[in-house]
């Protein structure tokens, strides 16, 4: 079944047959640019000790096994150990600071027994199908042969969307931050993301249990490494750049193979190991299966989201903030309703749901929500949406225009999806981290939404809040010039224009920017921000207009000028105008055979 998969890995359908059909050295597609609520924070680790190593099952697997989680309070599992073998079931792991035990068992009345357990707080089975076999002797990934790729880096329309490109020049990120890809794996000897890959720091958490064989934290996909390469592609000349091309990645594998479904205590394994390992932030592009959205009235599902829930507060009490995509449903998470895509691991029924129900671990408070954005900054047409759900939105692609990154074995290829979003986050946390060595969790969360660039709701009725906040992108689009201190925080009113227009030849174009609210008159360094795509600038003539048709020349390229994008920010001495009306950038091109469009430009007063 196609849709779950679509909605668990928050990749489109569409992008995966891209990535199936065309995962090869092809250029990236270009397109153009775009603009949270900081989640409440998540609970305090409810104890100060380290998490014990999981413990190895002590039986073998069996038809008919199936997993549970049994939550006993924080240090005290060890009589429910005891317990669980004592009632038919296996220790597969065990979580001792949370409270949280990983346990197998091939009886029907296993989780019922348990439940009578005394300093048994609750027990749910995390799946409804049975454990693999590979559980108790887990395949290696393979180790994909490497192609060697002859791209060149190149701008791409998502990086510049949130002025990576430009954040690059200040700042590239810190090697000291560690960033944490909690997904289908990560090809680590992909050459865009080898100069980054933290090898001592990846495992895998599939089935549960921290698996540290070397490999064990490759892709068993291509999911994992498309996440990857969007976060921190290295700056080396070849293929892509990634957000925070300066920072360091660790694999945490938490899909399983051949279903790549993600289970509960595969996430709560992930999210210990984040913690334990000094994660500054994780990337979560999934749901934890096999329920989309895990309802605290069922007894299984409570246990679930209990789990996971601990799990997350003890990485976040260890410094790791979780960044998580939203979803691929076209979703009012503010409002829901029904669920028809669960139990995804045998067969899905339809549901009714309510808002207590939960999709984990985006949902779970601390846990920053993205939504996807298009090219040019409109909210994806399947990215789900809810006012005070969504925290920040990003670049995730739709349509032709997808996000375009590294693939196992050396390749590149295109994807869309609230998971491709996600990772722009990821990066853009990251840079904030590495610009702010103390930040906490809440720090950087705080950042991302102050930082933002607010996005207002379109003409659609679905997209409730303010400017400032609302249901479709949250506190805005993320920035990651701002995140490095670039000198892109306005120190007057800012106005933005991110709508593309067209460049043809031998034509002169417009691009408007509506300025309100400013007082007297513009300054003497009025700063005019211009990011034109175009393959020979030579061709352009820029002026800036006033509201009373003042023409303002900014640049003459000179006709030999065969570089391709202006991306400059002039400064014009405007004050014998007044600030407030409609000013307009013009660009002339003069000449034939090469084109482009304005992507965005801006106003600081």
């Amino acid at each position: 079944m196609f849709s779950h998969i679509s909605s668990r890995l928050r990749l489109t359908i569409a992008a995966a047959a891209v990535v199936s059909a065309a995962v090869a050295l092809a250029a990236p597609a270009q397109a153009a640019p775009t603009g949270i609520d900081p989640p409440a924070p998540a609970a305090a680790p409810s104890t100060a000790r380290a998490v014990t190593a999981p413990q190895a099952a002590t039986g073998t697997w069996a038809a008919g096994t199936r997993a549970y989680l049994v939550i006993t309070a924080p240090g005290a599992t060890a009589p429910a150990q005891t317990a669980v073998t004592a009632n038919g079931g296996t220790v597969f792991a065990a979580y001792d600071a949370i409270g949280v035990i990983v346990a197998h068992s091939t009886s029907a009345s296993f989780a019922a027994t348990m439940r009578g357990v005394s300093g048994v707080q609750q027990v749910g089975a995390t799946r409804t199908s049975d454990v693999p076999a590979d559980a108790y002797a887990p395949a290696l990934p393979a180790n994909p042969t490497q192609a060697t790729t002859t791209l060149t880096e190149s701008n791409r329309w998502d990086m510049t969307q949130i002025k990576a490109d430009q954040a690059w020049a200040v700042s590239t990120g810190s090697a000291s931050v560690k960033v944490g890809v909690l997904d289908t794996g990560v090809d680590d000897q992909h050459q865009d993301i080898a100069p980054n890959f933290n090898a001592a720091d990846s495992a895998s958490c599939a089935y549960g249990k921290a698996d540290t064989r070397a490999g064990a934290w490759r892709d068993v996909g291509t999911h994992g490494t498309h996440v990857a390469g969007t976060i921190a592609a290295a700056k080396n000349g070849k293929g892509v750049i990634g957000v925070a091309p300066g920072v360091k990645i660790s694999s945490v594998r938490i899909a399983e193979p051949t279903s790549s479904l993600f289970f509960a205590e595969n996430t709560i394994c992930g999210f210990v190991w984040a913690g334990d390992h000094g994660f500054k932030v994780t990337n979560n592009s999934y749901y934890t299966d096999p329920w989309q959205f895990n309802c605290p009235d069922n007894v299984d599902q409570a246990a679930i989201i209990e789990g996971v829930r601990r799990a997350q507060a003890y990485a976040e009490g260890k410094g790791s903030l979780q960044v998580a995509a939203a979803g691929n449903s076209n979703y009012d998470l503010a409002n829901k309703t029904t669920d028809s895509e669960s139990p995804n691991d045998s067969t899905p029924v339809t549901r009714t749901i309510t808002n207590a129900c939960i999709d984990i671990p985006t949902e779970l408070p601390g846990v920053v929500t993205v939504a996807a954005q298009a090219s040019g900054g409109a909210k994806a047409s399947y990215s789900n949406f809810g006012n005070g759900v969504i925290d920040v939105a990003a670049p995730g692609g739709d349509g032709a225009t997808q996000v375009y990154s590294t693939l196992p074995g050396g390749k590149y290829g295109n994807m869309s999806g609230t998971s491709m979003a996600s990772p722009h986050v990821t990066g853009v946390a990251a840079l904030i981290a590495s610009a702010n060595p103390t930040y906490t969790p809440a720090d950087i969360r705080a950042a991302l939404a102050t930082q933002a660039n607010d996005k207002a709701c379109p003409s659609d009725t679905r997209c409730q809040g303010t400017t400032a906040k609302n249901g479709f992108f949250g506190e805005g689009a993320v920035d990651a010039l701002k995140a490095v201190g670039g000198g892109t925080t306005p120190t007057g009113p800012y106005f933005e224009n991110l709508n593309d227009v067209t460049i043809v030849d031998n034509a002169t174009v417009e691009s408007p920017i509506t300025v309100s609210g400013v007082t007297g008159n513009a300054p003497a360094t009025l700063k005019v921000g211009v990011d034109i795509k175009h393959t020979y600038r030579g061709d352009l003539v820029l002026t800036l207009v006033a509201p009373d048709g003042t023409v303002y020349p900014l640049e003459d390229f000179s006709n030999s000028d065969s570089a391709d994008d202006v991306l400059k920010t002039y400064t014009v001495n405007a004050s014998s105008e007044v600030a407030n009306g409609t000013w307009k950038l013009r660009v002339q091109d003069i000449a034939t055979q090469d084109t482009g469009r304005v992507d965005a430009w801006n106003l600081t007063f």
